[in-house]
């Protein structure tokens, strides 16, 4: 039986209680048996993997691999996944390169088949590596099957404070959130914005973000996000939002939080 999150609350309240238990639901995760069967397995066979063909060919591996990355939805994308991993990241037209979302290119690169002679399949480091990744995704995962807005703001909070630190100009930050889809969705809706914000041109989407940005944290930058009460803050518009958007418009708990919010 896979694990069930306990997320006997809605809303704020609910994202509250997760956030109470959350280290204590994510060890009794890990320490399910079908967890501690695909750890077992995954370490086992990983470091005899040599090639993407060898991955894409072990459903388990691949099932793995992929949620590591927050890619599972992919897995029926053998050939897809595969030209991923051949073409590496070191060239620049390379497929991976190419995309938007740049999970992709962290995919790629991790396990290095289209970059080096030989993968990185083989440090003996790398099972430890994919499954920190896996155990926190997997997590994620299954609480996104009681409710996707909770594992949007997980992702969030351990996503943009990442992109925040990065030593690069505000617009690039900019470009990398709006390249990974779950977080283009937690700043979208945050914001007010809506689903067809992401049709106008990209320079003009950089633009808005960075005058709601403004008005609502004080701040247009991405940057600010590495302070962790902005990053608080930012996560309840987002889940506020959220629930507003469940309930509909009226006089909600959401729908009042968000206007004590604004004064």
């Amino acid at each position: 039986m896979s694990f069930q999150p306990a997320l006997p609350l809605t809303g704020y309240a609910g994202w509250g209680f997760l956030k109470r238990t959350i280290v204590r639901q994510q060890a009794i995760q890990q320490a399910a048996p079908v967890q501690q069967r695909d750890e077992a397995y995954f370490r086992d066979k990983i470091g005899k993997v040599s090639t993407a063909v060898q991955l894409v060919s072990d459903k388990r591996l691949l099932r793995i691999s992929l949620t590591a990355f927050g890619l599972e939805g992919d897995f029926n994308s053998k050939a897809f996944i595969q030209k991923i991993l051949e073409g590496g990241t070191l060239k620049e037209g390379s497929l991976a390169n190419k995309l938007a979302d740049k999970q992709y290119q962290k995919f790629s690169a991790a396990f290095g088949f289209g970059d080096f002679s030989v993968p990185r399949t083989k440090i003996f480091t790398f099972p430890d590596e994919i499954l920190a990744q896996f155990r926190t995704r997997s997590f994620e995962t299954a609480v996104g099957g009681q409710s996707n807005t909770y594992r949007l703001a997980l992702n969030a909070e351990r996503e943009i404070p990442t992109v925040a630190a990065r030593k690069s100009s505000e617009t690039a930050k900019w470009y990398v959130i709006l390249g990974n889809p779950p977080l283009r969705e937690v700043l979208q809706t945050a914001l007010g914005l809506p689903k067809s914000f992401a049709a106008i041109d990209l320079d003009q989407q950089v633009s808005v973000l960075k005058s709601k940005m403004a008005a609502a944290f004080g701040s247009d930058s991405v940057t600010q996000f590495a302070d962790t009460t902005k990053m608080e803050a930012l996560v309840r518009r987002f889940v506020l939002r959220s629930e507003l958007q469940e309930q509909g418009a009226g006089s909600t708990p959401a729908s009042i939080a968000l206007q004590l919010l604004r004064r």
